[in-house]
């Protein structure tokens, strides 16, 4: 469902590390080097010049999202929020045995959307994904399926722009012959992981 928005609209990404990319926290500016600059450089390259600001922080869950949502989301005011966020709530069921049930996921993700409902603020919801580069990665995917899920029914109830990040991502993996030239992780993009992402994002969002 692609959307058009005005050559001066304000572009708001949040997540975690993915969408952070690097960032410099203590610059409000900073776009980090991952698939938000690469949005900022598409947008530039056909002239426009949206403001764009990136708050993904690095390690964060849905609940993190939730404690600083006022001061790094409805603030803001954004025309058009994007968010992606997930992997770390399954992540660290595996690496830390902290999980968080897939309803308190669901919960948490619906909070955030609701300050947005009837303000005129576009939405965009990105899957969390996960590309397995490891045998032992496959078994996340009961964790994780059952939360892409949960984005693809807050993008119907919100009427948001659904990136189907999980399956593209994979796709490409598969397309480039080795998931490590997408991901060396299975979590965290390299620069052709975060160049698919930008191209989908930017193929939901025209400004102009």
């Amino acid at each position: 469902m692609p959307f058009d928005v005005s050559p001066s609209a304000r572009l708001l990404f949040q997540g975690d590390s993915i969408t952070a990319a690097g960032r410099d926290p203590a610059d409000g500016l900073s776009l980090g080097h991952g698939y938000v600059a690469a949005v900022a450089r598409h947008f530039a390259a056909s002239g426009a010049t949206p403001d764009i600001l990136n708050r993904g922080i690095s390690g964060h869950r849905t609940a993190d999202l939730r404690i600083r949502w006022e001061r790094d989301a409805v603030d803001l005011k954004p025309d058009v929020l994007s968010v992606m966020i997930g992997i770390n709530d399954t992540w660290r069921r595996y690496d830390a045995q902290d999980p968080t049930s897939t309803a308190d996921y669901a919960r948490d993700y619906r909070e955030l959307l609701l300050p947005f409902q009837g303000t005129g603020t576009r939405l965009v919801l990105m899957e969390p994904f996960l590309i397995p580069v490891q045998r032992e990665q496959w078994a996340w995917r009961q964790d994780l399926d059952p939360r892409i899920h949960v984005v693809r029914r807050l993008a119907a109830e919100f009427d948001a722009a659904l990136l189907a990040a999980d399956g593209l991502l994979n796709q490409a993996a598969r397309e480039a012959g080795d998931p490590t030239l997408i991901s060396e992780d299975g979590v965290h993009l390299n620069s052709r992981g975060h160049e698919v992402l930008a191209a989908a994002w930017t193929g939901l969002v025209r400004v102009g």
